[in-house]
């Protein structure tokens, strides 16, 4: 029983932490894919937005991916 704790005690420790998608900096690209990596960071700019209002407005788990969706689809009506 003693070596079970010791082996998930260090598998726990051993495990990366994960994280969440870092934006991407266009100009930390090679210059024949900055346009996209420009779209790419403008997208997850829009992604970020409507999740912190969902976050704002309280917005339960199981509603979030139609909030989400009816936010994005509503920020592309208007540009």
């Amino acid at each position: 029983m003693k070596q079970v704790i010791i082996v998930t005690t260090i598998a726990l420790f051993a495990a990366a932490p994960a994280r969440s998608q870092t934006l991407v900096d266009p100009n930390k690209v090679a210059p024949e894919y900055r346009k996209a990596a420009e779209k790419r960071r403008a997208e997850q700019l829009r992604q970020r937005e409507c999740a912190l209002k969902a976050d704002l407005e309280k917005v339960l788990p199981r509603d979030r991916t139609a909030y989400l969706n009816h936010c994005l689809d509503a920020l592309a009506a208007r540009q």
